[in-house]
């Protein structure tokens, strides 16, 4: 026993589920897009778990499967098939799913996350497929609660993808799944949403003794539905584990929620013995034997991933570690990007675009709540191009850009109409400039005297000055070099 935080580990393994992005469910052809459906729309004899039914395998969801698992340097099985999990719970009609047990799709893969102390690499154990189950949907409190069952979801195509137990914090937990998540996306196999469901993650939580390899009694936590709720939940449990082995408690072996408003996870159920699901082989459903020759002509159809794509940006646009990141996040960010790059012309740079994108308009993205498509839909490619040269051409200046760029995604207009209209255009006469300069200096008399006794960033106060009488738009390179020359001769 020790009283020190710090002398404990901490060991998570997450478990994440994925929908497929198909047109039609796992093992019926009911229509995949229920989300926003009527309940108990999207459902057949097949979903609903009829006696006498047959299911059949969807091969969009074993292509998107496999993709997924070379994705992540999984290896694809020469021989996999499906088997039936048996447990019985009021949103699984049949009593049983059909999953994937001893020979799944994919194994042993990993993925690389970056951390304070360097790219660390997470293992994958496996991806399998198996189907989604209904929805419990309930209403009321007391003795007046009911719940009430939508069966759309049941039966559609899901991927799970079970990491090793090689994460050692919760941040490195959250920049698994973004990283994850950022695969699935750019592959196209899922939308990979957290607030639809369609992404939705199980962590499993540990402690040991450091410099020890003996586990402590593992936990799990269900079905926490953000990135920050992983973080955060992750981030109490270890806390959680450890204040009660320093205090001689006991851990004890359960499944936990998690509770965003009071910021802590929550006991549900004991797991003092492994579920006994009664796997056995799926009778109707013949196994997969994939070809080398089918495995590889999915393997051609992966496209750049995410970090792939950064390391070349940054070689071909010289752009920092970090900005090609956060424009590689998305598939749909890093395209918007390079057709920026190739309709932006000189002066402005393939860095000037990235500084755009990742400030104005990521400001945008973020006040507005939308993504990069939406975006497109206001200020495509070619009008942001215009923005970038007019700064460039140093016709107006950077800030006047931003309000620019604001007006633009507002109404519609190009920045050069914006720009004519309103009269902002960057003022870079110096006699225009000479009285504005003079007025600064005359009101600023404490500045004057600072450049005399030779506090040259009191230059930097006086441009300030000149920048709020001309309403942002003088030429500040102009000014500082005009402010100088009149200083040095009073």
């Amino acid at each position: 026993m020790t009283d020190n935080f710090d002398d404990f580990e901490t060991i998570i393994g997450l478990e994440v589920h994925a929908q497929l992005k198909t047109k039609s469910k796992m093992y019926c052809r009911c229509d995949a897009d229920y989300v926003n459906a009527e309940p108990n729309t999207h459902c057949c004899p097949v979903c609903m778990g009829m006696p006498g039914t047959l299911p059949t395998v969807n091969q969009q969801a074993v292509e998107y499967a496999a993709m997924t698992a070379l994705a992540l340097n999984c290896e694809i099985a020469k021989f996999t098939k499906f088997d039936r999990k048996n447990y019985n719970y009021p949103d699984l009609m049949k009593g049983y799913q059909i999953s994937q047990y001893d020979l799944p799709i994919g194994q042993h893969g990993w993925l690389t996350v970056d951390t304070e102390k360097g790219t660390r690499k997470i293992g994958i154990n496996r991806c399998h497929m198996e189907e989604d189950v209904g929805k419990l949907v309930h209403h009321g409190k007391g003795a007046n609660a009911y719940t009430l069952l939508d069966i759309n979801r049941a039966g559609m195509p899901l991927l799970e993808i079970v990491s090793e137990p090689d994460m050692r914090s919760p941040e490195e937990a959250r920049q698994y799944l973004v990283k994850l998540r950022s695969i699935l996306w750019y592959t196209g196999v899922s939308n990979a949403s957290m607030e639809e469901g369609s992404f939705r993650c199980d962590a499993n939580i540990s402690i040991r003794p450091r410099g020890t390899d003996k586990l402590l009694t593992k936990v799990e936590i269900k079905n926490v539905n953000s990135f920050r709720g992983v973080f955060r939940a992750l981030e109490y449990e270890e806390i959680r584990q450890r204040k009660i082995f320093s205090e001689g408690g006991k851990i004890i072996q359960e499944t936990r929620g998690w509770s965003d408003a009071e910021g802590k996870t929550f006991s549900q159920r004991s797991k003092e013995e492994a579920n006994d699901y009664r796997y056995f082989p799926e009778p109707d459903i013949p196994p997969i034997t994939p070809t080398r020759e089918w495995v590889e002509e999915v393997r051609a159809k992966l496209p750049e991933l995410p970090d792939a794509r950064r390391d070349r940006f940054m070689e071909q646009y010289g752009l920092s570690s970090y900005d090609a990141s956060l424009l590689t996040s998305t598939r749909e960010m890093a395209d918007y990007y390079e057709d920026l790059v190739k309709v932006i012309n000189a002066p402005a740079t393939a860095k000037d675009g990235a500084n755009w994108m990742l400030g104005g308009v990521s400001t945008i993205l973020n006040e507005e709540t939308i993504d990069i498509k939406q975006f497109a839909e206001k200020i495509g490619v070619e009008a942001l191009a215009g923005l970038i040269s007019q700064v460039a051409n140093k016709v107006v200046t950077a800030n006047t850009g931003k309000e620019v760029l604001n007006e633009m995604f507002k109404t519609g207009k190009s920045a050069k109409a914006i720009i004519e209209e309103k009269g902002l255009a960057q003022i870079s006469d110096e006699g225009a400039l000479d009285q504005a300069i003079d007025d600064a200096i005359k009101a600023n008399p404490q500045a004057v005297a600072d450049f005399k006794a030779g506090k040259t960033q009191s230059v930097r106060f006086l441009v300030g000055q000149v920048m709020k009488l001309t309403k942002g738009r003088a030429n500040p390179n102009l000014v500082t070099d005009m402010i100088n020359k009149k200083l040095g001769e009073l």
